[in-house]
């Protein structure tokens, strides 16, 4: 069978106490990440929301409650039945990718599903959808995971649809990140290392060449053309495409060393495109100054080091590869917004998690934090 004997008849699981460690950093980071989410989005919502400064703040504390409900539930909850659900949950996201297809366009993207007031992208599930059956092969095909059938085709079966459908949002960000989540799944797994090697070097030779020739990317589409030429030069369009970049940038270099404190942000005053969604990092380095901007990566690293830690010590696979797959897509996103943010990559739309504002994504990332303090639970599984 595909899932195996998940719970082993004839075997006993001990279970311990959750990781208090892990706990900790995830609640510092969301507490700050919402009084950072308000100072950066309370001047918008009062300018563009009828004077109503909450606006943005009051539905990301509702979610943020949703999500600490859903983080002890998921706590409490066996994490090796996400196995069993693997697929189920798999082929649940490819309708809804297909259903946000046909849903209004929002900024001239199709990413949002609409049910009345409650809004949600399916980029989000899939996320989490993709490390949970890409854990459910490798546990499968542990021993073969050597040859290109089965630690090479599987995966790129699973990837293909998936892709296929948000770069038809278009959803670029999501795409990248989806396409290194599955990529690192695959590298913890076993695949065949020079499968890698030759990607790196494809992956590596193709920024050389849209570095040298952005116009090479407008084969594929004019929109990643011109957003790798406004990366190289943002001061070439200061009011179109280059503006946010460039008031991003303004709005660090203001910081200084210790910030002009919480509140004190200038660039959020109606200068800094989405200073409360994927730009609040801008907003951190200009309030909090360098000194704060360094002490929040420090506690995303933190988070990250103790989420490898938990999957190392856990003795199921299942359990150790999920824990590492949440880890990275958390550690993904976080560089990746970072990158944007400080301009060392072009701009793709990544948010900072537990920082930005958006309430499938807080959700979704703290229940998938208590998946891997479900896991953290797990002291031993030994025959009985």
């Amino acid at each position: 069978m595909f899932f195996g004997n998940i719970f082993k008849k004839n075997s006993k699981t001990t279970y311990g106490p959750m990781d208090a460690t892990f706990l900790i950093i995830v609640l510092i980071l969301v507490a700050t990440g919402l009084i950072m989410m308000f100072s950066a989005s309370y001047a918008n919502a009062y300018y563009l929301k009828n004077g109503n400064s909450t606006f943005y703040i009051s539905k990301q504390l509702v979610a943020a409650a949703i999500g600490f409900a859903a983080l002890m539930a998921t706590s409490a909850i066996d994490h090796r039945i996400y196995r069993l659900l693997s697929i189920p949950i798999y082929v649940v996201t490819l309708a809804l990718l297909v259903i946000v297809l046909f849903m209004r366009p929002l900024n001239g993207a199709r990413r949002w599903i609409f049910i009345g007031p409650i809004n949600f992208q399916p980029s989000e599930i899939a996320k989490f959808a993709i490390v949970i059956l890409f854990a459910a092969v490798i546990c499968k095909c542990f021993n073969k995971m050597n040859s290109i059938v089965y630690g090479v085709l599987p995966f790129l079966a699973i990837l293909a649809p998936v892709v296929v459908l948000m770069v038809m949002e278009p959803h670029l960000s999501g795409t990248i990140l989806i396409l290194a989540l599955g990529v690192i799944m695959m590298f913890i797994g076993g695949s065949p290392l020079w499968i890698f090697i030759l990607g790196a070097i494809v992956v590596v030779g193709a920024i050389m060449a849209v570095i040298v020739n952005p116009d090479l990317l407008t084969v594929f589409t004019e929109y990643a053309g011109t957003r790798i030429e406004v990366w190289l030069n943002p001061a070439s369009d200061p009011q179109g495409k280059g503006f946010q970049t460039l008031q991003s940038l303004y709005a660090i270099a203001s910081g200084g060393l210790m910030g002009t404190g919480i509140g004190g942000s200038r660039q959020k005053y109606l200068y800094l495109p989405e200073p409360y969604n994927d730009f609040i990092f801008a907003i951190i380095g200009e309030e909090l100054g360098f000194v704060g901007a360094v002490l929040i990566i420090c506690l995303f690293v933190l988070l990250i080091w103790r989420g490898f830690v938990i999957a190392a010590r856990c003795p199921d696979k299942f359990g150790s590869l999920v824990a590492a797959g949440l880890t990275s897509q958390v550690g993904l996103q976080t560089i990746l917004n970072i990158a944007v943010v400080t301009n060392t990559v072009p701009n793709t739309g990544i948010s900072l998690p537990f920082f930005s504002y958006g309430g499938t994504s807080l959700i979704m990332l703290m229940a998938e934090m208590g998946i891997i303090l479900s896991i953290s639970r797990i002291t031993a599984i030994e025959k009985a």
